[in-house]
């Protein structure tokens, strides 16, 4: 999988609440140029959680074909996602989109690539990003460890992923489902 430089978004489940967070950082080249973006959206009555990282009218463009397939599919995210990822790979525009998705409801939790991967991590916590690997490996820890709650383990990991990396700043949002 492509390595893309410029966020942080993780996605953690513990005790049966969602928790998902991203940084702020918006770079180009080795430019900050925003330090407070959104990358982190509720969608579908706020049932859904969508991440996004990569070169951002990408992921914007692969958010909103996501959304239109999640509401095509009565919020089913599994279908959804697979129907993504199918048109990702196959459609000759969409190939060259440079982005990747994070996207978790109640039970799933799914990252969508350009590849057509459809990955349901074998573990409660799923990353993706420039500083993806440290918040992951951040966030494996504290669910072994720490007695945190889903979103107290995504502060606490995009914090240490921010110290880091330098793609990543600690300007956090973090959405839950509960």
């Amino acid at each position: 999988m492509k390595k893309f430089h410029g966020t942080t978004i993780i996605s953690v489940r513990k005790d049966g609440k969602l928790a998902m967070g991203g940084d702020g950082q918006v770079t180009f080249g080795n430019t900050i140029m925003k330090s407070r973006a959104r990358k982190i959206r509720k969608i579908y009555d706020g049932r859904i959680l969508v991440g996004f990282a990569g070169a951002t009218a990408d992921a914007f463009t692969l958010f909103e074909r996501f959304e239109t397939r999640v509401k095509e599919y009565g919020g089913d995210l599994r279908r959804a996602a697979v129907e993504l990822a199918k048109d990702w790979r196959t459609d000759r525009v969409l190939r060259r989109l440079e982005a990747m998705l994070l996207v978790a409801d109640r039970k799933d939790m799914l990252l969508i690539s350009g590849t057509g991967d459809v990955v349901d991590p074998e573990e409660d916590v799923i990353a993706i990003g420039s500083g993806g690997s440290f918040a992951y490996a951040a966030a494996r820890a504290f669910l072994e460890t720490a007695p945190y709650s889903a979103r107290e383990v995504v502060e606490h990991s995009l914090k240490i992923a921010a110290d880091i990396c330098i793609y990543t700043n600690a300007e956090l949002i973090i959405e839950e489902l509960t």
